[in-house]
């Protein structure tokens, strides 16, 4: 038996093995277990132990250091593979490389294959992700659109990438067509955003499981605009109080739409960008829906729970 879609974008105190801890939280908090002397009325003294607040290692962006803070666990996600459609061909190694931190392998395509081949491709995939090219054509043909949207419907996650104008055609004509949302315009941005304070607040989102141990991003070079569907929660604000980033998921299906790609490559180094990609692909992983089907057999053994 599967387990049942859960809404824990807004209950990260539901735990699952291949998820940290401290999943769906921004701004980790650490203790430690310190020696405490009791001394009683008559002189006797006892030593207990309490857990006392500790200062959580950040790096130089501002967010807490080390694997523990991502949204999974490294290797949670052995075995399940995401499917890249690059039409931009920027480099991608160290976003690929990030993925497979968590244990899924990348196949990435820069052309669009042929239909059969994309076919066939899609469902040997856990998730789709397609990079716009910076022009206005769409290189998705209907037929190929139709796959993506059996794959979607099916709930595999789906990431659109698009950028500033004209680098957005597949990205927003997929979006339009998978959830009728859109992602356009062109936006100066080259900025680091902090946690957002609400609709239009530059920043990340607050607890959700997607900016696990986020608390600083980097919004990309020129970014686009997303136009959100009504089952969309903001994800990331640009610091024109844009919209950059945003999440779909209702009825078991996830699917991002993000107009800043540029972060993929540019400015890697910068913050939160690599914790970012990896928890994108562990939440479109979609574990909620798929249960242990999705996860190595490490930790199906860990949950302790049959399919």
């Amino acid at each position: 038996m599967r387990l049942p879609a859960l809404l824990l974008s807004l209950c990260a105190s539901v735990a699952f093995a291949q998820y940290n801890p401290l999943a769906g939280h921004n701004a980790p908090a650490a203790s430690e277990s310190v020696k405490v002397e009791r001394r009683a009325k008559d002189g006797t003294v006892s030593f207990d132990t309490e857990q006392r607040p500790v200062n959580v290692k950040r790096d130089s962006y501002g967010n807490a250091a080390g694997a523990q803070y991502d949204l999974a666990v490294d290797g949670a996600f052995d075995g399940q593979t995401v499917l890249v459609v690059d039409l931009y061909r920027q480099d991608f190694s160290l976003a690929a490389a990030a993925i497979k931190t968590k244990g899924f392998s990348v196949v990435r395509y820069q052309n669009v294959p042929p239909l059969e081949e994309f076919e066939k491709a899609l469902s040997k995939s856990n998730q789709f992700w397609i990079i716009a090219s910076c022009d206005d054509a769409v290189y998705l043909s209907k037929a190929h659109q139709m796959a993506v949207k059996k794959f979607f419907d099916a709930g595999h996650g789906v990431y659109l990438w698009g950028d500033n104008d004209p680098c957005n055609a597949d990205a927003d004509s997929l979006a339009q067509m998978l959830i009728d949302a859109r992602v356009k315009g062109n936006l100066p941005g080259d900025q680091v955003v902090s946690r957002s304070d609400g609709p239009g607040k530059p920043g990340v989102v607050r607890e959700h499981l997607l900016s696990t141990g986020v608390e600083n991003v980097y919004e990309g070079v020129t970014v686009a605009t997303v136009k959100p569907a009504g089952k969309m929660t903001p994800v990331i604000y640009g610091s024109a109080g844009n919209l950059v980033a945003a999440a779909f998921e209702s009825n078991g299906k996830r699917l991002l739409v993000d107009g800043g790609f540029t972060r993929l490559s540019y400015k890697w180094d910068s913050a939160g960008t690599n914790r970012y990609i990896m928890n994108a692909a562990a939440w479109l992983a979609n574990y909620e829906r798929f249960g242990n089907d999705v996860v190595a057999d490490s930790f199906k053994k860990a949950t302790g729970k049959k399919q």
